[in-house]
């Protein structure tokens, strides 16, 4: 038990050291990508705690990884819009939606959500410690395993309904695949499952995309050229993922 939670408390370290070096990226405003290796760094987090769900702890932390994770959300989305708008030539759009950026880089890095979290964070490995010596972590490793595969067993199930919602099968597979890379010698995935989860959440995040901007464009006139675009880009990418999902499926769940 005591190498798993070895495992457990390094990853935890390595992140709290990712966070705290994006959070003086951020507060620098040292490069364009800081606040997406932030959110990266919380994703990762919260794919290590969701299967501890139930030990001390760990409820403090998701909820903290939480917020920071919402109020991020909004900005990383402008981010890619705004790269999108320059790469096609709409650099008036793409300006409007990047003026206040580094406003809200220090909003981030200086912001009760990512201090509450670095707090929490750092708090933490004590309270796996002293959750193994009281033998609230017997059987974690097998806890763990089990978690995984449900995860795998819900997302099968849905990649099986002919009604399917992209949103929500994109969401799994995150999941599954991230879940993945935070426990490799417990997730006993397929061997080409990781390969087909990871075309898989490209196609359904290139369809995403379109499918949030377009919606933006009901709202957002300066968006209205690249409508035609979007509908066609979503479209092509509606079929790649469907294609995708197929191959996974196919591979992956057939017995």
């Amino acid at each position: 038990m005591s190498v798993l939670v070895d495992r457990l408390v390094a990853q935890i370290l390595s992140l709290d050291v990712g966070l705290l070096a994006c959070q003086a990226r951020l507060a620098a405003a040292t490069d364009g990508e800081a606040l997406h290796d932030l959110r990266i760094t919380v994703r990762r987090l919260r794919s290590l705690l969701r299967p501890l769900r139930g030990l001390p702890g760990v409820e403090q932390l998701e909820a903290a990884a939480s917020a920071v994770g919402n109020q991020t959300t909004p900005i990383r989305d402008r981010e890619v819009l705004a790269a999108y708008l320059h790469q096609h030539g709409l650099h008036a759009a793409a300006d409007r939606r990047t003026a206040q950026l580094a406003e809200d880089y220090s909003a981030v890095a200086s912001g009760a959500e990512l201090a509450q979290l670095l707090l929490v964070l750092d708090a933490f490995p004590r309270f796996l410690r002293a959750s193994e010596r009281q033998g609230l972590l017997r059987g974690l490793g097998a806890r763990i395993e089990k978690r995984l595969a449900k995860q795998w067993k819900t997302l099968g199930e849905a990649l099986q309904d002919p009604a399917h919602d992209r949103h929500r099968l994109r969401l799994l597979i995150k999941r599954v695949r991230y879940a993945a890379d935070a426990y490799p010698q417990l997730a006993a995935l397929p061997a080409k499952a990781m390969g087909r989860l990871k075309a898989c959440q490209g196609a359904l995040g290139d369809w995403h995309d379109c499918w949030q901007w377009l919606a933006q464009a009901e709202q957002q006139l300066d968006l209205l050229p690249c409508v035609v675009v979007w509908r066609k880009t979503m479209l092509k990418a509606q079929t790649r993922a469907d294609q995708s999902l197929d191959q996974l499926q196919s591979d992956c769940f057939q017995r």
